[in-house]
């Protein structure tokens, strides 16, 4: 007997339909360093979104163009930066949180642009994008945050929660609630489970990795409150945009003349150039017009030129976000097989990287052990043991590397392993809470 995927189900959700006497006006909004998503529920089920091209989702990009003035977000934004077209590339704003920087302004030619309005613009295009799907843009919405904005900084955390709320005023939205990711990765989780069990989340984002030790169970999901089956939960601010910073650090920068020594007391070329260029909210600052003189200065000092003319090559084409973008995807690659190859002939003819998993892993090795440090360090706020521990759950673009899972599996050495969804986990966790706050439907 074939079942009907769609029973029970409220129109609002199945396959997309919406309903256009009764629509929905709340959702979940996972706004990610790297990646964005948008779910809605009801009854409790829910679906992530169709943001852009039907894709769930999105790159947390925004593109201005020289060319019209235009401003572009999401997949649209890297296509016409990979695209070449003229204009000014930015991402992982979700870093700038809890930092003066939000309070700031940043330059795209002659015009001054607020952070705070880039953050705003950014929420306000996810919120337009929900409208095809959900009959108007939602008012509501429960906002993802991580454990920590900021490490060891309590006020600077208080304050990148408040920016991001400021900014999703600005987008549009009228009642704004917050939810821990990893325990809306666990209400996700929870959907499918058939007994009662520990779970231990792990939400591995593109800038911070958090844990939630979290109780669930078939009976426990349709309580109204939750709080005592939230055990503990932490986070750390390391994640993927971090293994992409110290891939292309032990990779690719000594290429364009990281760790390269000057002519004069043999002092090292400046490393700040190149720990920029490897991180993604940082790569414009060398697109200053004063940074080219400066390198150029330094360029004539260094005993290997060839590789500073690589690196002028980079920041006068404006390719920084592009090499990035192949050392991600490279990251990505050495997840799944023993090596990759990091094409670089665009810079010097011939020119390529063949990179082997251990390297890699030699790359981030401390940083996964405060990764899984932090995990353990949750189970214990918990208050178990490590083998109390029933199930691992995964989400988070950066949860499939291997030495990320092989760390933590020992790390709780009795549960079993399940997969969520890496980019929509967060989200649905999110819209599933954002129905029991503001449902129900209306």
């Amino acid at each position: 007997m074939k079942l009907d995927p769609n029973a029970g189900v409220p129109p609002q959700i199945a396959a997309g339909r919406r309903s256009p006497e009764r629509p929905l006006d709340f959702c979940g909004v996972d706004f990610g360093t790297s990646n964005s998503a948008v779910a809605v529920a009801a009854r409790g089920h829910s679906r992530v979104l169709g943001l852009q091209e039907g894709r769930t989702s999105v790159p947390t990009a925004v593109f201005f163009s020289f060319d019209d003035g235009s401003v572009v977000y999401g997949r649209e934004a890297m296509r016409r930066h990979l695209a070449h077209d003229p204009g000014r590339l930015m991402r992982s704003l979700k870093s700038i949180l809890g930092t003066t920087l939000f309070e700031e302004k940043t330059q795209v030619r002659l015009q001054r642009y607020p952070f705070a309005d880039i953050v705003a613009g950014f929420l306000r295009f996810l919120r337009h994008a929900c409208a095809a799907e959900m009959g108007e843009a939602p008012r509501r919405v429960v906002l993802g945050r991580p454990a920590f904005f900021v490490d060891d900084d309590p006020d600077a955390d208080l304050r990148a929660q408040q920016q991001l709320e400021s900014a999703a005023a600005a987008a549009g939205f009228s009642d704004i609630t917050f939810q821990f990711e990893p325990i809306a990765a666990a209400l996700d989780y929870e959907r499918n489970v058939t007994r009662e069990e520990i779970a231990l989340v792990a939400d591995i984002g593109g800038g911070t990795s958090d844990f939630s030790v979290v109780r669930v169970s078939p009976e426990r999901r349709l309580a109204a409150d939750r709080k005592a089956d939230i055990l503990s939960w932490g986070g750390v601010h390391i994640g993927g945009t971090d293994f992409d910073r110290l891939l292309s650090l032990a990779t690719l920068m000594p290429l364009l003349g990281f760790r390269s020594r000057m002519k004069t007391k043999q002092m090292e070329v400046p490393s700040w150039y190149y720990h920029d260029l490897s991180t993604w909210h940082r790569v414009n600052v060398l697109y200053d017009p004063k940074m080219l003189p400066d390198m150029r200065r330094v360029r004539r000092e260094a005993t290997e030129p060839d590789k500073l003319d690589r690196l002028l090559d980079v920041v006068k084409l404006r390719k920084g976000h592009e090499l990035l973008g192949r050392v991600e995807d490279t990251k990505i690659a050495l997840s799944a097989h023993d090596r990759a190859e990091l094409a670089l002939a665009d810079l010097s003819k011939g020119l390529s990287l063949d990179i082997a998993v251990d390297r890699f892993e030699q790359a981030i090795g401390a940083s996964i052990d405060k990764v899984v440090a932090t995990a353990r360090e949750a189970v214990r706020q918990a208050g178990l043991a490590p083998d109390a521990v029933d199930t691992v759950f995964l989400t988070g673009g950066s949860s499939g590397i291997p030495k990320f899972r092989a760390a933590l599996a020992a790390a709780v050495p009795a549960a079993r392993v399940v997969e969520g969804d890496a980019f929509g986990s967060v989200a649905t966790g999110l819209a599933l809470d954002a129905e029991r706050k503001f449902g129900p439907v209306r």
